[in-house]
This record gives C-alpha cells, structure tokens and sequence, in this order.
C-alpha cells in the first residue's frame, strides 16, 4: 500500500548517472537564476564588526564595522559607523562614514557624515549630508590598438 519505489541503480565510474547530473545541473542553474532573500538586521540588534553578502541587506538596528553588500537599505532607526560599499544604497537612517556604490539615494530623514562616492546621488528635502560627493568613474575599457590600415589587393 505505501511501498517506497526501488531506487535506481547507480551507474559510472563516478557513482553518478547522468539523469542526476543533470538534475543536479538544473538546480544550480535554477539558483541562480532564483532571487535571493533579504537579511534583516533587526531595531534592537548591535553588531561590532563588518558584514559582506553578495545579495541585499536590511539594517534597522546599530552595526560598527564595514559593510559590504550588492544592495543597502538602512531604516529610520538604522545607523552604521563605518565604510558602505554597495551597488545600491538607500539610507533613511543614520551612516557616519563614506559611502561607495552605483547609486545612492539619501531620504529625507537620512542624515550622512562622510564623502559618498556615487555614479548616481540623490537627495530628498529634509536629508542631511555633511562631507563631499564624488562622481564614481568607472575604468574606460582599454582602446583599440591601431589597426593596420587594409591594403588594397591586386
């Protein structure tokens, strides 16, 4: 009645059949391509030290330390006291230190003190910033080297 099926024979010299290879492979594949969650770093939580992730990070509480995250959203009652370095960073909260990423976007109740380097700064009414804002240049791909001019054939 509640019979388990047999399981299939393994085969290769590795153990490994070439149907769960490619179950395995589709799976990779598929977590990639699936979005990641959010990490919450909670109102009452203090962290002394840095963080990396390379998906998005929510900071509503206190963290002393270097962050380093593919997306930031600090909250109202978010502070970080260290450097930011981000490809996004949303800050309605407080960051003394600088900031470094593609875009940033200061809230109207964001208060900054430290240099943000940015491709893309913006600023709502209200938000306080105290330090220097400077245009993130990306590295210029090298140029072409001189192609020789083609010579007409006879």
């Amino acid at each position: 009645m509640f019979n388990k099926p047999a399981p299939k024979p393994v085969n290769g010299p590795a153990g490994v059949t070439s149907e769960l290879a490619s179950s395995t492979a589709a799976a990779g594949e598929a977590s990639r391509n699936r979005p990641r969650p959010a990490s919450l770093l909670a109102q009452n939580l203090v962290l002394e030290g840095s963080i990396q992730s390379d998906s998005e990070v929510q900071i509503d509480g206190l963290i002393r330390g270097d962050v380093r995250v593919e997306k930031l959203a600090i909250g109202e009652t978010g502070r970080v006291e260290g450097q930011i370095t981000a490809e996004t960073a949303e800050v309605r909260g407080r960051v003394v230190g600088g900031i470094m990423a593609k875009q940033v976007r200061l809230y109207g109740t964001a208060s900054v003190e430290g240099d943000i380097t940015a491709e893309q700064l913006a600023i709502e009414p209200g938000a306080s910033f105290e330090g220097r804002s400077v245009k993130l240049q990306r590295p210029k791909p090298a140029s072409p080297s001189a192609t020789p001019s083609a010579s007409p054939q006879a």
